[in-house]
């Protein structure tokens, strides 16, 4: 082997599987400032691609993984409407304070109430108050159920 010196790679290396953490401090890795999606919002994707692919006639890529990732999707995207998700991005793009991460977080959890939402989601304790939470909660239910 020479001695010589290679060309540095055009990325830097990630960081080693595991460091991730998403607790009171979020420690996301490569993955920090990432667009993130709830689940309805990866549903309204999926499946807007595949109705396209199938009416290009382009449907042969149908994997079991696919297929399954979409009963995931339809069985745990809580908002079925694309009126109604695109009302919930809104009200939680509105969150400035909180990370992409958190705001995908909430929009797929949809949880009942605020402490539920924070013991789920360790990282929201210090960045939005429980009435302020509660209020996001309660404008995304009432999207539920329209």
């Amino acid at each position: 082997m020479s001695a010589e010196a290679h060309a540095p790679t055009s990325r830097s290396k990630p960081p080693a599987p595991g460091e991730e953490e998403a607790s009171a401090i979020l420690r996301l890795g490569e993955f920090e400032d990432v667009d993130t999606l709830t689940l309805s919002e990866a549903s309204l994707v999926i499946n807007a691609l595949m109705a396209k692919r199938r009416k290009d006639r382009k449907d042969r890529n149908e994997t079991d993984v696919l297929n399954k990732t979409l009963d995931y999707l339809d069985a745990f995207a809580r908002f079925k409407q694309k009126e109604n998700v695109e009302a919930v991005e809104r009200l939680l793009s509105a969150r400035k304070e909180l990370t992409k991460f958190e705001r995908a977080q909430i929009g797929s959890l949809c949880c009942d109430s605020a402490d539920e939402c924070k013991t789920l989601i360790p990282s929201l304790t210090d960045k939005i108050s429980d009435e302020d939470l509660q209020e996001l909660l309660d404008e995304m239910a009432k999207l539920m159920s329209a």
